[in-house]
Formats: C-alpha cells, structure tokens, sequence
C-alpha cells in the first residue's frame, strides 16, 4: 500500500501540532482525511470518513484518546489507531493497547519515523516507539500467567499459520518472520491475515495477545537478533 492510498485522520488538541502533523504526512504523499482536536468529533468523523489510520492525541479535554480509541476500533473494525502522544509512561502505553491501539509512538520521533509508523499501521503491522513493543508483550505474559476461560474448541490453524503466529507472539514484524521461515513477505502477511479471520481478532497486538496467552511464545527461549 502506497502513501497515496493511505487516509489519515489527526486528532490532537494542539492546532499548532495537528496541523504540522498533517502537513509533513501530505508532503510525503497520504491522503488527510480529516483533522480534529477532541475525541468526540473524532468518533464522529471517523464513522464518515473511515480512514485507515487515525493518528491519536491520548490527552483530548472531557473524552480521553483512549476513550475515543476504543470506540473507533470497535465501531469501525477497518479503521486503525496509532497513538502519537508526548507520554511515554507505560501505563499509557498498557492502557491504550488494551483500547485497541494497533501501536504507539511518542512525540519526539522523526518523521521519517512518523512516516513509516503510518504506512506499516495501515497493514497491519503492530508498531511501537523503540522499547515499548516489549513493554506490551511482557504485558500479555504476565496476563497469561492466569489465563481465563479456554476456548471449548479453538480455531484449527494450519502448521504454517501456527509457525508465524509463534514469531508474532515474539514480536518480529512481518519482513524478519519472512526471514526466519525462508517465505515472501507476501505469504506472511496471507497467513496473518487467515489467522486474523479465523480466530476473530482485529490487528497484530491482538493476535500476539492470544498467541502468548496459549503458549507460543515459550517454543523458544531465545530472542530474535
């Protein structure tokens, strides 16, 4: 997916940013679909617009960005959103993964950074500031440690889809499982995207999320260069 095909919305409290944000993605050639600083014209608007991706202040006034994450991904399960925020506290980052955020990037990263942020959100990639990923992850292993309520008959998944899976749950993106299983790109993201419909979940955190809360990411015990 090209810049071009990608819409984005900003929703940032600060014109000033907001509008800086938009412009540097605009010169670098996506679509800006709308820009808004509060949580409930964002909801509003992305439910018109649906954008691919929308770009989320988590400090928004009355509604939270977080608030307005969880809205937007459950009403608009092909919209994604990326969190670019000034805070990078981990509680944060816990509380609006668990909202849904596909990724999360602080605002002190470059926008080539920002740029590329966007592009593999639009994908489905799970995307966060460097040191973060692994915050979420261990998240999720510590959750496991208690798991709920098994799944009476959980989705078959083929040997292939349960490879990658298993390098999800570690947290490689989709060129370094490409990789490590010697197959394209391509075929990994056709065995991401089956998993995702099989088993109901919307992006990569979620799918890292089920993989680690059923074990795989315990195959192993060594960490991917």
């Amino acid at each position: 997916m090209t810049g071009s095909e990608i819409s984005v919305m900003v929703v940032d409290d600060h014109p000033i940013w907001r509008d800086g944000v938009a412009r540097d993605l605009s010169e670098r050639g996506f679509r800006i679909s709308a820009t808004t600083g509060d949580a409930v014209s964002a909801l509003r608007i992305s439910r018109t617009v649906h954008p691919d991706v929308v770009l989320m202040d988590l400090n928004l006034g009355d509604t939270s960005g977080v608030e307005a994450t969880r809205q937007i991904t459950q009403e608009i399960p092909g919209t994604r959103v990326l969190v670019l925020s000034a805070s990078g506290e981990h509680a944060d980052v816990l509380e609006a993964v668990k909202a849904g955020a596909s990724g999360y990037l602080v605002k002190s990263a470059s926008v080539d950074e920002l740029v590329d942020a966007v592009r593999r959100t639009a994908v489905g990639d799970a995307v966060f500031t460097a040191g973060l990923a692994g915050l979420v992850l261990g998240e999720y292993r510590r959750m496991a440690v208690t798991p709920g309520d098994a799944d009476p008959e959980p989705p078959r998944l083929t040997d292939r889809e349960t490879d990658v899976l298993r390098q999800v749950a570690k947290g490689l993106t989709a060129r370094q499982i490409a990789n490590k299983l010697v197959i394209s790109h391509r075929t990994v993201e056709n065995h991401v995207q089956s998993t995702l419909r099989k088993l109901q979940l919307h992006n990569r955190v979620e799918l890292a999320r089920y993989a680690i809360e059923h074990g795989l990411d315990q195959e192993s015990e060594s960490s991917p260069e």
